[in-house]
């Protein structure tokens, strides 16, 4: 009977390996070491992708730094090893926890076997070794950083921008459609002078584009790669010029623009750049839970809330009361908002963990920031399709609910001051009365100079 396993050896000596995966021995070694999360704490794949990416270039500044130890027959399997880790093929050969070394060692080993040992099955021979040719010119403590750069850039570039950009487009086409319907304004979740709904909407729609302006300054100190810096910034056993021919390669590979960090010492232990570009994310999350809650809030009832907009009916919203539907898509986003609000508790408390040369909690903070980018891309993508898309005004009830307002008083205050217009709104409250009515009793103004001056649907526009 065939064995199952084969024996891999690392610098403690050997291990058995699964023989249908590809990893070796460290891997193997961390596997066993860290069953924290049940499997389900998994490094990202993100992260995966990202050092598919930096061992290519890796191994394309090397044959042009260093020929004579990477050849161009390494190269080549190590190129096609490396792409198939970028394009996902082999993503069930990285099976590494999250809650590891922090220094994100092991991950950056299982890339390393992994690659190694697909080259070699492609060489037909093992000419590759994990260490001596996939992590030339590198170490562990610039590579898992590197890769958290590359993941976190993308990842806000191809999933979070557009996903906010097609919801902003939402948002325009519903303010073009409601432009001129006036409602009332609501402030202290009590009634406010009047708006227009298209003026309301673009509020929700100016504070996603402020966010994207964010999250692009965000982008660039995210572009500033720490590979190059090896073990402790100095550089030791990487050639000269490495750094920049590496963000080279990744700059090409990627499609955008990545650069050498100025300062490789800061570049292992200060993780501010990720930090910053979180707080950009978990400013997005704090406009999505407000435009979430407006959404909600407008849609209550359908008889006893507010009711002046209808949003999508998509599923029966309880087991025992028939025919209730709940705004569900908004308690999803406010959710994921939240969850990304804690990320960010998590990201700023381990980012201030740096000891001398090197941040330890490197997988923890690529983990949260990549959890958040993903929820925020794919919870704005939902809500956009099931909700926002299906948004319509209650007309009917926006008109009644503005004429019933007792703060359309505002607009009397040139004419009858502060002091009275507050005598006939407490009046026309306690009474159950119109403002006109109480106007007319506190013989405030007579009925013709309230019809002349009075007029709601024109506060939402006083220029």
């Amino acid at each position: 009977m065939e064995e199952t396993y084969r024996i891999e050896h690392d610098s403690m000596g050997e291990v058995k390996v699964p023989r249908d995966r590809y990893w070796g021995a460290q891997t193997q070694r961390s596997l066993e070491n860290f069953r924290i999360g049940r499997g389900r704490e998994t490094m990202p794949p993100e992260i995966i992708r990202a050092f598919g990416i930096l061992k290519l270039a890796a191994a394309r500044a090397n044959r042009a730094l260093k020929p004579e130890k990477m050849t161009e027959q390494k190269k080549e399997a190590i190129e096609r090893a490396a792409k198939e880790v970028i394009d996902g093929t082999l993503a069930e050969h990285f099976p590494l926890v999250v809650f590891q070394t922090g220094s994100g060692t092991q991950s950056n080993m299982n890339a390393n076997e992994v690659i190694a040992n697909r080259a070699n099955e492609l060489l037909g021979s093992p000419l590759c070794h994990p260490n001596d040719d996939i992590n030339m010119s590198q170490s562990s403590n610039d590579t898992f950083p590197t890769a958290m750069h590359i993941s976190a850039a993308l990842s806000l570039k191809e999933e979070v921008l557009p996903s906010a950009a097609r919801l902003i487009e939402t948002f325009k086409r519903l303010e073009a459609e409601n432009e001129g319907l006036v409602k009332s304004g609501r402030t202290h979740l009590q009634d406010a002078v009047p708006i227009a709904f298209s003026q309301e909407i673009s509020g929700w729609r100016s504070s996603l584009e402020t966010d994207c302006r964010l999250i692009e300054l965000a982008l660039e100190p995210l572009r500033e790669l720490a590979l190059g810096g090896t073990a402790v910034g100095t550089g030791l056993n990487a050639p000269k010029g490495f750094a920049e021919a590496a963000a080279k390669e990744i700059s090409n590979i990627c499609g955008e623009n990545f650069i050498s960090a100025g300062n490789k010492f800061h570049a292992l232990s200060s993780k501010d750049e990720i930090v910053f570009a979180h707080g950009a994310l978990k400013a997005l999350a704090a406009d999505l839970l407000k435009i979430a809650n407006d959404v909600r809030w407008l849609a209550s009832g359908p008889r006893c809330g507010l009711g002046e907009i209808f949003i999508p009916e998509n599923e029966p919203g309880s087991s025992i009361m028939p025919g209730k539907v709940n705004p569900t898509q908004c308690e999803a986003l406010t959710m994921a908002a939240v969850q990304v609000m804690g990320n960010d508790a998590a990201i700023g408390f381990a980012a201030s963990q740096g000891n001398f040369e090197l941040n330890v909690f490197m997988p923890l903070i690529a983990d949260n920031f990549l959890r958040s980018a993903r929820l925020l891309a794919d919870a704005m993508e939902s809500f956009r399709i099931h909700c926002a898309e299906g948004i319509r005004p209650n007309s009917e009830k926006m008109r009644k609910n503005l004429h019933d307002s007792l703060m359309l008083v505002t607009a009397l205050n040139p004419y009858i001051g502060y002091e009275n217009a507050a005598k006939a709104a407490k009046l026309a409250y306690k009474e159950n009365i119109s403002l006109k009515e109480a106007c007319l009793k506190l013989a405030l103004l007579d009925e013709k100079t309230f019809d002349e001056v009075f007029h709601p649907e024109e506060m939402a526009y006083p220029h």
